[in-house]
């Protein structure tokens, strides 16, 4: 086989096993997806949780450093090192496959936006150049795991390794360095993500709570981190200061300040250790008076305690203090970055105290706008009584309705709250509520178009304790369907029958719509129409309140409407028959054949024995 047949069977097999690879791929990427998807959904609060652990997790990384005062050195707890490595890394992959989600995510044009909900691109070409052009560099430049690289391959190389004193030194300034330059994008990318409508926390009253107290609790947690860091660097610097001035061996002092890996043990025998550890002004550097140490006297004695939750309790108590209190307890020696740490500590909290004091003016006039409104109601109401002289009694009644009314709706408009709904959200409200309604044996056999007009009908009511809502004689010109409370129903006999949750008076009104069509009888006057006023349904008994009643009324206009409207679905033989069952007048009139043929029947009866005993007593006188 020649060289060229060679390197063609050689490109050809690699070329097939790219193509294989390659089909392999393509229906694991995934296709083009709606951002309004519940999927997408869900995936947005997971990734803005695992954002939020981030936020929370990269201040973390100074807390690995602390002083083993017996050496009086600079030592790295690896044990928490690999957790947060784990941890981070873990966040880092969780953030590298939103972005891969953000290449097939669609986006609505900002174009479109002027009008409208606005247009969705879909198209795959568009959706990456647009990320892009927005938020890919910022994205990209986060997910790097430049703290993990740092700590598992730049600094081992370091430590303990020459007199850099690079665990005490240059250890925190890169780390804080690595930190801040991701801290920040990432802190951008997050808080949007979390405000927005359709981010993790809806805007309400208590969502904007939440808010305020995540950033008070951030705030605190961040200067309290960067407050125990800048403390083991004064701690170190202390040191290092110590060494310059005692020890003659400069470079090898400095590598006693680092104790590498914990272990600093290895130099037992060297009389230069020995002398570093028991040096008197190293050891003060352990106290609060030792060095100008400013506002890290505090942190002194904390970085030298080997128990990691009590070095971040303590910070973040420090931290949360300062942010409260603008740092009035604070007195900086005259290091320039501490001072310049102090001054951004009582910008950070001016700054979170007047949006604190802001949000929450606005929080409280959000849960006491209810409350203005109903002392405005009862002002004007005082008002209009006043204005017509109400008798006193009439006055305690109103009162006690407006009051009872104003506990049973808590002020809410539900009709105006259900109009900005989507319309068949409206209809699966309106059934799961007035379920009630099918309790009416006729509105039980009734389709679910004509139960929807229905409910779109219902109006809510509340009666107050005595309060009569039929009369004897009096019109029935609603229907009403009872939520909460006692009434009781006494008929012209006498007789009273008690109605709790889930009864309904007034349900003859139906059957009298039904059997009364509405028939528009109209007749010309002049160039318009007058409506003939048709017979009215009187009620014959009285329906009073036990208790204070909340219920849904149905007016007998707008129950004549429906029963127009659906007059063919009526017909039926099920709905006849039960609006025969249901009706006063066929009830009245099989009542009253029954009574007729039971006296018809009662009167042959006498007759026929009348008729044998005149039969049997002339033949016994025949006898």
């Amino acid at each position: 086989m020649s060289s060229c047949e060679f390197r063609n069977t050689l490109y050809g097999d690699a070329r097939d096993w790219a193509r294989r690879l390659f089909d392999f791929l393509i229906p694991l990427v995934p296709r083009v997806m709606n951002p309004h998807n519940r999927l997408v959904q869900q995936w947005n609060k997971f990734f803005a949780i695992c954002c939020l652990v981030a936020i929370f997790v990269d201040p973390l990384f100074f807390f690995l450093l602390s002083v083993q005062k017996n050496h009086q050195c600079i030592v790295i707890d690896w044990t928490m090192t690999k957790m947060l490595v784990v941890l981070r890394s873990m966040n880092d992959f969780i953030h590298f496959l939103n972005i891969v989600l953000q290449f097939r995510l669609a986006y609505v044009a900002p174009e479109s936006r002027v009008v409208g909900a606005g247009e969705l691109v879909d198209h795959p070409k568009k959706i990456a150049l647009h990320y892009l052009r927005t938020s890919f560099v910022i994205d990209l430049f986060v997910v790097l795991p430049l703290p993990q690289i740092f700590i598992l391959f730049v600094q081992p190389k370091h430590l303990g390794s020459s007199g850099a004193n690079y665990a005490g030194f240059f250890l925190p300034k890169h780390l804080r360095i690595v930190i801040i330059v991701q801290y920040i994008p990432r802190l951008c990318r997050f808080l949007p993500m979390l405000i927005s409508p359709t981010g993790l926390i809806f805007e309400s009253p208590w969502a904007s709570f939440f808010i305020n107290l995540f950033t008070f609790m951030l705030s605190g947690h961040v200067v309290g981190s960067w407050w125990y860091l800048f403390g083991l660097q004064r701690v170190n610097q202390c040191l290092r200061d110590v060494c310059q001035k005692v020890i003659k061996e400069h470079n090898e002092c400095a590598k006693f300040i680092d104790c590498g890996h914990g272990q600093a043990e290895e130099n037992q025998n060297n009389p230069t250790l020995h002398n570093w550890r028991s040096n008197s002004e190293a050891s003060s550097c352990f106290t609060e008076d030792g060095f100008p140490y400013g506002i890290y006297n505090k942190a002194v004695n904390l970085t030298a305690d080997q128990n990691v939750i009590t070095r971040y309790v303590y910070s973040s108590f420090w931290g949360f203090q300062q942010i409260s209190t603008l740092a009035g307890n604070l007195t900086p020696s005259y290091y320039v970055w501490e001072v310049i740490f102090t001054m951004a500590i009582i910008g950070s909290g001016l700054l979170l105290f007047a949006l604190l004091i802001g949000n929450i003016q606005n929080f409280l006039q959000a849960l006491g706008r209810r409350r203005l409104e109903m002392s405005l109601r009862r002002c004007d109401v005082e008002q209009w009584m006043s204005h017509r002289r109400l008798a006193e009694d009439l006055r305690r009644r109103v009162r006690q309705a407006e009051r009872y009314n104003w506990a049973a709706t808590r002020g809410v408009n539900e009709e105006m709250l259900l109009e900005n709904l989507p319309e068949d959200l409206q209809r699966d409200i309106r059934r799961h509520l007035f379920t009630f309604i099918k309790k009416v044996r006729i509105f039980a056999l009734l389709d679910e178009p004509i139960l929807d007009a229905i409910c779109e009908r219902l109006r809510q009511k509340t009666y107050i304790k005595g309060s009569k809502i039929f009369y004897d004689g009096g019109l029935v010109e609603k229907m009403v369907f009872i939520v909460r409370g006692k009434l009781e129903s006494v008929g012209e006999d006498g007789i009273s029958a008690p109605l709790y949750e889930g009864s309904v008076c007034g349900e003859e009104l139906l059957t009298w719509c039904l059997e009364h069509p509405l028939a528009s009888k109209v007749s010309l006057v002049g160039c318009g129409k007058a409506r003939i006023p048709r017979q009215k349904l009187v009620s014959n008994r009285t329906v009073g309140c036990l208790t204070n009643v909340e219920a849904f009324s149905l007016r007998a206009a707008d129950l004549e409407e429906v029963t127009s409207l659906f007059a063919r679905f009526f017909r039926s033989p099920r709905v006849q028959g039960a609006i025969r069952y249901e009706s006063p007048y066929w009830r009245c009139f099989a009542a009253t054949s029954i009574q007729v043929a039971w006296r018809y029947r009662m009167k042959c009866l006498s007759r026929a024995d009348t008729t044998r005993s005149n039969e049997i007593s002339k033949i016994y006188n025949s006898l």
